[in-house]
């Protein structure tokens, strides 16, 4: 830290080096006893492994080096339970159970080169409708954030396939970040 008079008469200039900034912001929480704005502890990141899905991971590793926090990955796998004659007969259980199978697989390879050098975290891979199963894990798991990203759909690729994230975010129970496919980035990727 250097102090130095300035040509204002009744002041000086500090010129902090990082290190000085960081212990000087650490002092003045336990000084002035204020705790921090707000905590991240746990995020959860939707993960359909679209590059527009492992952005989101991006933009959450920061997020979660920065306040400490964990990162979960969780894949949603939607059997579409069509039938009929035509179709003949699925073995519906053993789809599901392949599907299962190559989520876990695919997100623990993710997890292992993406997150676990850079944050701590888990996988969980659900069966079912992925608004419904990405709001009841971020609620079960008690997160504080949702990163999950956006293909940015519109017209009728919006009507018939709807909007996974905008529905995430009207019924979260937990701030959403929304990652945009194209957009300005704020993170270096």
């Amino acid at each position: 830290m250097k102090i130095k008079p300035s040509k204002k008469s009744g002041s000086v200039v500090v010129e902090l080096n990082p290190r000085d900034s960081e212990r000087l912001s650490r002092d003045a929480v336990l000084t002035n006893g204020a705790p921090p704005r707000f905590k991240l502890a746990k995020i959860l990141v939707p993960i359909d492994f679209s590059d527009c899905s492992k952005k989101a991971l991006q933009y959450a590793i920061p997020f979660a080096k920065q306040f400490g926090a964990t990162i979960t990955l969780l894949h949603v796998v939607h059997v579409n339970y069509i039938g009929g004659p035509e179709v003949g007969a699925l073995d519906f259980p053993l789809i599901e159970a392949d599907l299962r199978k190559s989520a876990e697989k695919q997100l623990a390879e993710l997890a292992a080169t993406e997150v676990q050098p850079q944050a701590a975290g888990g996988t969980l891979v659900r069966i079912g409708q992925e608004v419904v199963e990405i709001v009841g894990a971020a609620k079960e798991l008690e997160s504080d954030l949702i990163i999950i990203s956006t293909h940015g759909r519109t017209g009728l690729k919006h009507v018939f396939m709807g909007s996974v994230a905008e529905n995430v975010v009207r019924l979260a129970h937990c701030p959403v970040l929304v990652v945009r496919e194209h957009e300005h980035e704020f993170v270096k990727l």
